[in-house]
């Protein structure tokens, strides 16, 4: 055998008696995996939070129909809908109004909520959504829709319900609005 052939022999005899560097090459093999699961549970956070968040602010947003404030105030819209969810999500910043979605409905009565056929079992199309928020005594559906961007590859088909990279999330309050007046208060001044 020719002295370079066992030269290289030797080398890679030695090479794989070699110990020092095991645990570097241990963690590079599961560091991988580790980081995907990290950045796999934050986002995952990240969507419950903001699930949680947008529930909070469409209840919280909802009272002013409830209560014949955002009928009454003469700023009654669907932008003033959004903008009033969104000052109560103030951390997402600009994109909040660009990927919030409102659908206020007015009702007969509790039962046909379900059977609404306008929302076609449910399912959220942005070119069908509705303002409605009733007057005195009237049962109101309220829903919010937010697209959230999923970043994290691999869970996002898990998360992804909603065109690419996204998640829909959804926040709903039914109620009947508070027998408020109309007319705005009269009485005597200062």
């Amino acid at each position: 055998m020719p002295r370079a052939a066992q030269n290289l022999i030797l080398a890679l005899r030695d090479f794989a008696r070699a110990r020092q560097g095991a645990t570097a090459v241990e963690f590079a093999f599961i560091a991988g995996p580790l980081l995907m699961l990290l950045f796999g549970i934050l986002e995952l956070a990240l969507v419950f939070m903001m699930s949680t968040a947008l529930e909070a602010a469409t209840t919280d947003a909802a009272r002013t129909i409830r209560t014949g404030e955002m009928q009454t105030s003469g700023a009654a819209s669907k932008e003033g809908f959004a903008e009033a969810v969104c000052d109560r999500m103030s951390w997402l910043g600009p994109s909040c109004g660009d990927n919030l979605y409102v659908d206020v409905r007015t009702y007969d009565d509790f039962t046909s909520l379900k059977d609404d056929p306008a929302q076609g079992g449910n399912a959220f199309n942005e070119n069908n959504t509705c303002w409605s928020p009733g007057g005195p005594a009237d049962i109101v559906l309220v829903r919010t829709y937010y697209s959230w961007p999923i970043f994290t590859p691999l869970i996002s088909n898990a998360l992804v319900n909603s065109g690419t990279d996204k998640r829909l999330l959804t926040a709903v309050d039914a109620f009947r609005n508070e027998p408020y007046s109309d007319q705005p208060p009269t009485g005597a001044g200062c």
